[in-house]
């Protein structure tokens, strides 16, 4: 088949309307095929580094000066931490890359967490390209709707309020809208009415709650980073933000309703803190507050991770090959810097001009690669804990929007 014929399979769902980026295949048809032992691994591997960050946010919850001490968060950073605390979870995806010392994680992204809708649509297509295969994603759908509403029926007291949500994205950028489409297509197959917009749409009115352009809403699935929401500084000191005002309104609106019992906020606020990559760096220096159990996690399946600031920058200069750079909440392919990547020039001015207290060094480890140097980006998708399905992406080099994602199928 070609991979035209494959796009219009893909474009047919609807939800994924996007095949090429910059003129190129955004997918491809092949599947990465797992044994059944293989993918539960790689499902206790993420539900475990979950459970670690729970516990870690039960431990900043316990230790508020961490947010400052350690974690560095601003003050509207601090409200929204404080605001949902310990909630923080409903929906993340773990990356995890095979490597000859296991299985490791390179994060888990549990604030605005993507490839949802690429997994499921490809999924959907598996039966035809490999029948037989076991399409682990047949679910997840209606797992992150289960969760939102059971997170929604614990925490929002004013029941008398509409069976109305509201997809809050930043409406401007256009990377996200399949998430989108497929979040409203769920939502209403429940019986959900759904309302599009951004932040800048919510307004709160005591009488009616949380609006999104004058509609009430009772459910928030919010799919705008908890860093945009705060104040915004760029992670270099050579460069400055046009657009670093928090949006006060906003947050004062959907904080106001949530302390009123009105709205419910799906991934809560609190996902502040775990999404912070110095959490990873926590989890290492502070590791002897961790239960016994959380440490031999941390030790199995999270890279050796540091604050930028706890390490003599000659010896990272020195040991370029041994360590990735990552700001605090940077994604992937954005200000993540792969010491071996790149030259040496490039790394010691990246070191220089790294912002205080916002970066975290890890150690690189070297993932299981193809024949033509493709390593594959696991992503797990854990739901209330629990593992609920698969999204692969291939590429030569650190995963970013060039990465090609492939349906996954487990063999039984």
């Amino acid at each position: 088949m070609s991979y035209d014929d494959f796009a219009r399979r893909i474009t047919a769902s609807g939800i994924v309307t996007d095949p090429w980026l910059n003129g190129e295949p955004r997918f491809r048809e092949e599947p990465v095929l797992l044994s059944a032992e293989g993918a539960r691994a790689m499902y206790r591997t993420a539900e475990s580094v979950a459970e670690v960050y729970n516990e870690l946010c039960l431990l900043v919850s316990d230790a508020p000066d961490l947010l400052d001490s350690f974690f560095g968060l601003t003050g509207y950073q601090k409200a929204m931490w404080l605001a949902s605390q310990p909630l923080w979870h409903g929906i993340a995806r773990a990356d995890v890359f095979v490597t000859n010392d296991g299985l490791q994680i390179a994060e888990l992204n549990c604030d605005t967490p993507t490839g949802e809708a690429e997994a499921i649509v490809l999924g959907e297509l598996l039966a035809q390209i490999r029948p037989g295969a076991v399409n682990p994603n047949r679910d997840l759908g209606a797992r992150f709707v289960a969760v939102a509403e059971s997170l929604d029926a614990a925490t929002r007291s004013r029941k008398a309020s509409p069976r109305r949500a509201g997809i809050v994205y930043p409406t401007e950028l256009p990377e996200d809208l399949s998430l989108v489409r497929l979040y409203k297509k769920l939502f209403e197959g429940a019986g959900w009415e759904i309302v599009l917009g951004s932040p800048y749409n919510l307004t709160y009115e005591p009488e009616h709650g949380l609006l999104l352009f004058d509609e009430p809403i009772s459910l928030v699935l919010r799919h705008y980073k908890t860093d945009w929401w705060g104040e915004r500084t760029s992670a270099w000191d050579d460069e400055d933000l046009a657009d670093a005002d928090p949006l006060e309104e906003a947050l004062s609106a959907i904080m106001s309703a949530q302390l009123d019992g009105a709205c419910t906020v799906v991934n809560p606020f609190g996902a502040v803190v775990p999404q912070n990559k110095r959490a990873m760096a926590f989890m290492w220096e502070q590791i002897h507050r961790f239960s016994r159990k959380s440490q031999d996690v941390i030790r199995a399946h999270v890279p050796v991770t540091r604050r930028l600031e706890a390490f003599h920058k000659e010896q990272l200069a020195a040991q370029k090959d041994d360590w990735v750079l990552k700001s605090d909440y940077g994604a992937e392919g954005d200000e993540v810097i792969v010491g071996r990547a790149v030259t040496d020039e490039i790394w010691r001015a990246s070191l220089a001009h790294a912002r205080q207290g916002r970066w975290i060094v890890q150690r690189y480890f070297q993932a299981h690669e193809s024949s033509g140097g493709e390593s594959i980006n696991h992503g797990v998708y854990v739901l209330a804990g629990e593992a609920a399905g698969l999204y692969a992406r291939i590429q030569a080099g650190p995963t970013d929007d060039r990465a090609c994602s492939a349906p996954v199928g487990i063999l039984s």
